[in-house]
């Protein structure tokens, strides 16, 4: 049982570990990369590069020509909201100049941001013709027009349709980088899925452990007891016998509890309730089967986690002291000290031995972890005189 929880724990789906590894490194690469450039910068820095093509490669100084350029130069710097409308702005320029830097940028835009194949191939035609009479052939080819016509069309097509495909080439790009981050995200919770199959799992195996051999056993307890109490005639066993019998019905109800968290699929509805607060202590001190006297104030103004873990405190040390000092009288002191509330339980030296009982000798060890979780501390150990003292120091309000 242990085994598959580790498995499902680090991967879960048998090969999920190495994707993550390789999602996560990815996520580190791009966080080292260079921060992209601004698209406002870029836009501006297009539209100076336009207007130096245009200023190198004017040949014609008449109004209309520098119109015209002005307008295909200043709408780049719409090209990525009206990417069409910026491709048809650049013609009239493209055919009454040489121009390059401005019909290329916007045949590329609006090839990065179009689906539409038929008007990306109309719009390369377009600029392609009007490159192709901007720049008419020289003299000296004029006996093999035709021929010369077709060859120069054709480059200017291929002049004006590799923007158009690389703008595809990056929309694809950009849509299969969405897509892959689309299906890692359905893996992780496919793999969160399984893991939590996996978990339910084992906890309604556990819940069936717990109610087929603890809960059993806790019961012949308690009907034991119940039996010892109503046999026996010393007052004094009779009161064991009582103390041993109630001990066991609040282990039960607990049990169930616990059962029914283990069986539920998780949420806010199953958690432990109701929990034990301070206001609890009294009792917990009269039911402990041993001699104990409670003092100090109940302060109502601790927060719920802390008063949980000054209860547990109570408890296993009064449960400690039923076990390891029989005999022994015990003080439990609950006071505040300015942000801080501290409860100390001290026993006398046992008056008898003690019978060996079976322990994982691990609730001090949950004690000290439950303080340090609360930013606290947790101190126990023997006193001068052969007793046992056990103490807590926790933030008010610890959460």
């Amino acid at each position: 049982m242990t085994g598959v929880t580790g498995r499902s724990a680090g991967d879960p789906s048998g090969g999920g570990g190495a994707t993550r590894g390789r999602g996560a490194t990815v996520l580190t690469v791009r966080k080292h990369l260079p921060q992209r450039v601004p698209a406002p910068l870029v836009d501006a820095g297009l539209v100076v590069l336009a207007a130096l093509d245009v200023w190198l490669n004017l040949s014609n100084y008449s109004p209309l020509t520098i119109a015209l350029a002005v307008v295909a130069c200043a709408a780049l710097a719409l090209r990525r909201r009206f990417p069409l409308a910026v491709v048809l702005l650049t013609l009239p320029a493209t055919l009454n100049q040489e121009i390059l830097v401005a019909p290329v940028a916007a045949l590329y835009t609006l090839g990065e941001r179009s689906h539409d194949r038929r008007l990306l191939a109309v719009c390369a035609v377009l600029s392609a013709s009007a490159m192709a009479i901007a720049a008419p052939p020289d003299s000296d080819v004029l006996s093999n027009r035709t021929t010369w016509t077709l060859v120069y069309f054709v480059y200017t097509l291929a002049t004006a349709a590799a923007p158009v495909l690389l703008g595809q080439l990056v929309r694809a790009h950009r849509d299969l980088s969405r897509r892959l981050v689309e299906i890692e995200e359905v893996k992780e919770h496919e793999r969160t899925l399984h893991a939590q199959a996996v978990l339910a799992r084992e906890r309604a195996q556990l819940a069936r452990e717990m109610h087929d051999v603890v809960s059993h056993q806790v019961s012949l307890i308690s009907v034991q007891a119940g039996a010892l109490q109503v046999a026996t005639q010393e007052a004094d066993s009779r009161e064991a016998a009582r103390t041993i019998r109630a001990l066991s019905v609040g282990t039960l109800d607990e049990l169930r509890t616990m059962v029914r968290l283990l069986r539920a699929s998780g949420g806010n509805a199953t958690e432990l309730t109701p929990q034990p607060t301070l206001a609890d202590l009294p009792g917990l001190v009269a039911s402990s089967g041993i001699e104990a006297e409670l003092t100090g104030d109940l302060l109502p103004t601790v927060a719920s986690p802390a008063q949980r873990a000054l209860y547990r405190t109570v408890q296993e040390a009064l449960t400690n002291v039923r076990k390891h000092a029989p005999g022994a009288t015990a003080a439990v002191e609950l006071w505040h000290d300015g942000t801080d509330v501290i409860v100390t339980v001290t026993n006398d030296p046992p008056t008898r031995p003690a019978l060996p009982l079976p322990g994982a000798h691990l609730g001090l060890v949950g004690l000290k972890e439950r303080a340090e979780i609360l930013h606290g501390t947790f101190e126990s150990g023997p006193t001068n005189d052969g007793g046992y003292r056990v103490r807590m120091r926790i933030p008010a309000q610890a959460e």
